[in-house]
């Protein structure tokens, strides 16, 4: 019973990824991130075409995950490149664990008393399922979807997506750093 169940499943699965593209998903990909805007953690639109010709890590954050503590090196990579064009973004999502429940006002509280944090932060924002906010959908087409808090998606000066990096990548390591230099 197992086996065939596992069979069909992979049928389905087969048969969907061979579905054609839909013309929405052409013109999401060929879209940049300066297309889309969010709103600020303090309640003020936050168009990412504000960042044009800078160079983008835009990271989904919570604040009671086991990766909170990458906020620190997030902040600290800001104060190292900021001069040299780069933008850290953050990104509260409650979608992971349910481990950012708290409201703008508590995680703009935490945020600052915790770590210091003054790089651009959104409103708490949807980034997995049909209900993500635009930028996530798009993104997710180009550089795959978030797997969990603290995921990171790297934007060149044009706007396109060039990297992920998944939560365990750790803000401040030659992974991310060297991929970032490249672009500045």
């Amino acid at each position: 019973m197992f086996l065939k169940w596992t069979a069909t499943l992979t049928a389905c699965v087969l048969l969907f990824l061979m579905l054609p593209a839909s013309a929405d998903s052409a013109d999401e990909k060929s879209q940049s991130a300066y297309s889309f805007s969010f709103t600020s953690l303090h309640g003020e639109d936050m168009p990412l075409a504000q960042y044009n010709d800078k160079v983008l890590l835009v990271v989904n954050t919570a604040s009671r995950c086991g990766f909170t503590h990458q906020y620190d090196a997030l902040q600290n990579l800001w104060e190292m490149y900021e001069a040299q064009g780069l933008v850290v973004i953050g990104v509260p999502s409650n979608d992971f664990g349910g481990q950012e429940p708290g409201s703008e006002q508590e995680i703009k509280k935490f945020c600052e008393a915790n770590f210091g944090i003054n790089f651009p932060m959104t409103e708490k924002t949807i980034v997995i399922g049909t209900n993500a906010h635009p930028f996530y959908r798009w993104i997710s087409t180009v550089k795959g979807r978030p797997r969990w808090n603290f995921h990171k998606y790297l934007i060149g000066r044009d706007g396109q997506p060039v990297k992920a990096f998944p939560s365990s990548v750790e803000p401040l390591s030659e992974t991310l750093t060297s991929s970032i230099e490249e672009l500045l």
